[in-house]
């Protein structure tokens, strides 16, 4: 097992938006009832990351089903297409992006969207075929580090906890960009081309010291971020995962339902249990 850099322990705040009402038309309405709203029978399509996002929502579909609510569940192995999806109205709901990549797209794009519901962190963690710790880089090093930029700040996070950097005074760690280094003493160089999917592969062929992966990817690799990684991201990191909707659908009670399940004690053991930190459920 490789020595890490385990930087915190987890300190989040959910934040989950108020919902209520919009069923199928023509369908009939179930007993269960949430904030005092019916639920109809209904079917909400979600877009989803592989892991550990569509497996959470696997998990919860016979929970939902219970309830008259169907989960028809789209997997997407990319950061950009969910979001048009959801924009188009191809689906109801996305369950892929933190609150900054969300807040990005939306400021970029114009989209109509609101937060749901924190559900999870995945800490992003730092990979090497040739270093056992972070201790041991030396002068000049490469890092990789994928194209998704409001990513950047989380890894200046790491690396400035470290002490192999410093960022300048008064920067925004959660919109900061390479160009925020103050001090740089090692002489790390960070190159920031690739697509955030191709991060495991870079690192299964050693293309550099140092490499930067998602914990959705690296775990859907089999590649662990708690026991394979040189250091990993504090856990009181501000990337809470999210459910996105329209903000017309934001009065929807079954998607209100799908938020109050994914918090529900019985998912937080799920994710527990099953990604043994890798993956870690926001707390109240």
């Amino acid at each position: 097992m490789k020595k890490k850099t385990v930087l915190s322990a987890l300190v989040t705040t959910g934040v989950v938006l108020t919902l209520a009402a919009c069923g199928s038309e023509g369908s009939n309405e179930t007993s269960s009832e949430t904030g005092g709203s019916a639920i109809e029978e209904t079917t909400i399509k979600i877009g989803a990351s592989n892991v550990p996002h569509a497996e959470i929502l696997e998990f919860v579909q016979p929970i939902l089903e219970e309830e008259g609510i169907t989960l028809d569940i789209t997997t997407y192995n990319d950061y950009v297409i969910p979001n048009i999806a959801l924009d188009e109205g191809e689906i109801d709901a996305n369950y892929f992006q933190h609150i900054p990549f969300f807040d990005a797209a939306v400021e970029e794009n114009g989209f109509d969207f609101v937060n749901a519901g924190n559900i999870h962190i995945e800490p992003l963690a730092i990979f090497s075929q040739r270093y056992e710790s972070l201790d041991e880089v030396e002068d000049g090093a490469t890092v990789l580090v994928s194209n998704n930029q409001p990513d950047w700040g989380r890894i200046l996070a790491i690396f400035q906890e470290a002490g192999l950097i410093t960022v300048k005074d008064g920067v925004d760690l959660t919109t900061a960009t390479f160009d925020d280094i103050d001090e740089n003493p090692k002489n790390l160089v960070f190159e920031y081309d690739n697509d955030p999917a191709l991060m495991t592969t870079l690192y299964q062929q050693d293309e550099a010291e140092l490499i930067a992966i998602n914990s959705n990817f690296a775990v859907d690799q089999d590649i662990s971020p708690l026991n394979d990684s040189v250091a990993i991201e504090s856990s009181s990191s501000p990337y809470a995962n999210i459910i996105a909707v329209r903000s017309e659908d934001a009065e929807n009670p079954a998607i209100l339902k799908l938020v109050e399940t994914l918090k529900s004690d019985e998912v937080k053991e799920f994710i527990l249990e099953e990604w043994d930190g890798a993956v870690v459920p926001v707390e109240e």
